[in-house]
């Protein structure tokens, strides 16, 4: 019986990121790599990935997980929050958000990341997690960085 896979840690996943990225300029190429990046690294998380905002909606990108919503008008749900405020929502418990979209009945919490290019929303960085209160503020500087790091590739 071979030994479980090692998580690597947070700040590792901002190393990881880098150096994949530092490689890579597909912008979509590396939100794949990313979102299995992030899957792998934080434990307790059902779902890691994109979406691209493309005209009002939030359109499905690469991802880990379950499948998902394919499309997110903009303004609804914690995704469609996020890219529509241009701020990072984390929220505790997912089933109290108005006008919350449950693609997977497991999620309980979540923390969706706006990523831009300048003044302009591109897309968001979307994690699930079935624990409620699952991402605090530390998780939140990470996945933020993360973020700024892949908006470097966006062309």
């Amino acid at each position: 019986m071979s030994a479980p896979a090692q998580r690597i840690t947070q700040e590792d996943l901002v190393d990881a990121v880098e150096a994949v990225i530092a490689s890579e300029s597909d912008f979509i190429a590396n939100m794949a790599n990313v979102s299995a990046l992030i899957y792998e690294a934080l434990p307790q998380v059902n779902w890691a990935g994109f979406y691209r905002l493309v005209g009002q909606e939030l359109v499905l990108g690469p991802f880990q997980g379950r499948m998902a919503c394919t499309r997110i008008p903009l303004g609804r749900g914690v995704c469609g929050a996020a890219a529509e405020q241009r701020v990072t929502q984390r929220v505790e418990d997912v089933h109290l958000f108005p006008g919350h979209i449950a693609c997977d009945a497991a999620s309980a919490s979540e923390i969706v990341v706006p990523l831009m290019s300048g003044d302009v929303v591109i897309g968001v960085l979307d994690i699930d997690s079935p624990i409620k209160a699952r991402f605090g503020e530390e998780e939140q500087a990470v996945l933020e960085r993360v973020a700024r790091l892949l908006e470097r590739t966006y062309a």
